[in-house]
């Protein structure tokens, strides 16, 4: 059997709610603010933090993307949606989550 956890589990999230709460609401202020061009930070802030504080077969993960990296992405999909007429929207939300993937590895 492998490494427990501190809840004799493998697999466990140890986020708090407060915390999450508190990281959503300051995502969501800082989007409305910037008129959505912070997303990407605020989407980068909220998932790092989320992963951050998974745990899978008793490894911990890790998100080392940045708002930089994805704003780049961002920009990119969303000139696509325009020349496409927003068609190319449909693929944006798989090419988020390959994006988080490519940029979340186990810590040990």
């Amino acid at each position: 059997m492998g490494p427990e956890s501190k809840f004799g589990r493998q697999s466990f999230f140890d986020g708090g709610l407060l915390s999450l709460i508190g990281w959503s609401i300051l995502g969501f202020i800082v989007t409305v603010i910037s008129l959505g061009i912070l997303y990407p930070w605020a989407l980068v802030m909220v998932y790092g933090w989320k992963i951050n504080h998974t745990v899978i077969d008793g490894h911990r993960m890790q998100f080392n993307g940045s708002a930089v990296g994805l704003f780049g992405n961002w920009i990119k999909w969303l000139l696509l949606m325009i020349i496409t007429l927003g068609i190319y929207g449909f693929w944006v939300g798989i090419k988020l989550e390959d994006w988080k993937a490519k940029n979340t590895r186990f810590l040990n």
